[in-house]
């Protein structure tokens, strides 16, 4: 019976999706806002935009690192690489994004992410 219990747990939990705010600001003051969205089951992706151009991708869960990284993609042709490291609660932190014009933007994604 504890089992049965035990797996039923693990199985919500697995299904579980954590939705946070993120906020991203390039190095000429532009600012994108959108949500990043973790799934154990699935692994994360996100998505943000300034109101005409959105960027976005993907990245893996690692729950025994502090800190990932992940491609960008944005509808203005922009590519970049993102490093995220996530603060021990595991849904909040910050990060880099390094495009591939030279820019070099930063982000928050979690609650402090409203703030912008």
């Amino acid at each position: 019976m504890i089992r049965k219990s035990v797996l039923a747990g693990a199985f919500l939990l697995a299904a579980c999706e954590v939705t946070q705010p993120v906020a991203v600001i390039g190095d000429k003051g532009e600012i994108f806002k959108g949500t990043a969205t973790a799934s154990m089951a699935e692994g994360g992706r996100f998505s943000a935009s300034n109101g005409s151009i959105t960027c976005g991708g993907s990245y893996n869960l690692n729950p025994g690192s502090q800190t990932t990284s992940f491609p960008v993609i944005c509808s203005d042709g922009r590519k970049g690489i993102g490093t995220a490291t996530r603060d021990a609660s595991g849904v909040t932190g910050s990060g880099t994004i390094r495009m591939n014009d030279g820019s070099a933007w930063t982000f928050v994604f979690g609650p402090s992410a409203n703030a912008f």
